[in-house]
């Protein structure tokens, strides 16, 4: 047994039970899914560092990592960072914890230090992002000015989603705090294309007869808008965790040891803690509205600060509707998530994980092209794993997706799903060129982001950060 695998099964778990079992619903949404996530794995990671005692092999996080008592079992300090972090983020679940840590089964000499060494670890974790701010938006005032995020009008009790949390959270690793462009102007004609496109690409399906100027989604694109998912769905959790079960599936298929595991999911989780900080961060900086407002408010006669004029622009639908992030299990309407749409925390968080993969496996920095690293494996997402149910109650078909250019296609293929879906701008993820093929010359959207989050932790060393 993998120690890292078997506790980053049981985190994975952690989130999934928490978006599904109100009772026990803590860490929860993006951010503090990736939080928690990071904390767990560097936990596990320093644990495992300290008692390896080689930087060749595994450079530790911590600045100033404690030495690891003499014949201290490995196994046992990582079973014990992960239960104590674990623990202490999910309080409600402690009992399943509890059981997961007798089921490991642990043996042998060292275990008592090993165990005692893991808790020190753990606790130095937890100290370390104890003053980490909540998700509320007690304190928060929303803007009326166009262009600017407001709540889904077919969901307005909603509120927002930690508008304060990006903005004051230290990173965990990234040397500095990122950034990107504004998104289009309203006038430019990048907006223009972005906003046709979503409005026959991200409509809802009983709304298309009444939009005919522009192309309509296909069923490939319905599909991949719902495979990616995972929008704090009940019984599948967040997309932290959808990336996170990805790089399982690589990490098993070349055969990583201990130490490569301990790297690896540290090295991914930390990247997607930090997007999920720098993407608040920007979303609330930028604070650029959803489609569903956008398009159901494309005239100046519509909105908060309209203003008359009865010759209705043929792009604006004042009753638009998306298909929408999936209420997966729920028999409820899908929803536009409740936060600023530029840039996509699902982008970010894609290419922060996957391009973490990439770059621990020997893709270079800068490097924006396919590779091999999922060309023989195929992925099956649990929104189309034949037993979880759209939000009408039918069962969704399992469907097994190939992707032979590796994880980037899933980068690109993640960031442009949402659009899909009706809830974000192609721009969200990507600058596009003239025939809509993503172009990384420019810094916009969460891919971009991503990716830059994931190469800075990496050359960087998986090191504290101080931004």
């Amino acid at each position: 047994m993998d120690s890292i695998l078997y506790w980053n099964d049981v985190a994975l778990e952690a989130n999934r039970v928490s978006h599904t079992d109100k009772d026990k619903e803590e860490q929860a949404g993006p951010p503090l899914s990736a939080r928690a996530l990071a904390i767990v794995h560097l936990a596990m990671h320093d644990a495992c560092a300290g008692i390896t005692n080689d930087t060749s092999l595994i450079a530790p996080y911590l600045c100033n990592l404690p030495l690891a008592p003499a014949k201290a079992c490995v196994d046992a300090a990582i079973a014990a960072a992960a239960h104590a972090t674990l623990s202490s983020l999910f309080t409600k679940q402690k009992d399943f914890f509890d059981k997961k840590h007798f089921e490991a089964g642990l043996k042998g000499a060292g275990l008592q230090e090993g165990h005692a060494y893991g808790l020190k670890i753990a606790q130095l974790i937890l100290d370390l992002r104890k003053d980490d701010p909540g998700i509320s938006d007690n304190g928060y005032a929303w803007s009326v000015a166009r262009g600017a995020h407001r709540v889904d009008p077919d969901n307005p009790t909603q509120g927002f989603h930690a508008p304060f949390y990006g903005s004051n959270s230290k990173c965990f690793a990234t040397t500095r705090r990122h950034t990107l462009v504004s998104p289009p102007c309203l006038s430019s004609s990048d907006y223009e294309s972005a906003i046709k496109e979503v409005l026959g690409k991200g409509i809802a399906p009983e709304l298309l007869a009444t939009v005919t100027s522009v192309p309509h989604r296909d069923l490939n694109e319905t599909l991949v808008g719902i495979y990616w998912g995972y929008d704090g769905a009940f019984g599948l959790g967040t997309p932290p965790r959808l990336y996170n079960q990805i790089v399982r599936e690589v990490a098993i298929a070349q055969k990583n040891g201990l130490i490569q595991n301990a790297r690896l999911f540290a090295l991914v989780n930390t990247a997607m803690a930090d997007a999920g900080i720098l993407a608040w961060e920007q979303k609330y900086y930028h604070d650029f509205w959803r489609p569903v407002v956008a398009i159901r408010e494309h005239d100046c006669s519509l909105g908060p600060t309209s203003q008359g004029d009865n010759k209705i622009n043929n792009i604006a639908h004042p009753f638009w509707l998306p298909l929408g992030a999936p209420k997966t299990n729920v028999l409820e309407k899908n929803f536009t998530p409740n936060f600023p749409a530029y840039p996509s925390g699902h982008a970010t968080f894609g290419a922060a994980a996957l391009h973490s993969t990439r770059l621990f496996y020997g893709v270079k920095p800068g490097d924006r092209c396919p590779d091999n690293l999922f060309k023989y494996l195929s992925f099956v997402s649990e929104e189309f794993n034949g037993v979880n149910k759209d939000n009408k109650g039918a069962i969704r078909p399992k469907h097994t997706r190939s992707f032979p250019d590796g994880l980037w296609q899933m980068i690109i293929e993640n960031g442009r799903s949402r659009v899909y879906l009706g809830v974000h701008w192609v721009f969200d993820a990507f600058a596009v060129d003239e025939s809509n093929n993503p172009d990384f010359s420019k810094n916009v959207g969460g891919v971009p982001l991503g990716l830059n989050i994931a190469e800075d932790i990496y050359l960087n060393g998986l090191k504290q950060s101080s931004k």
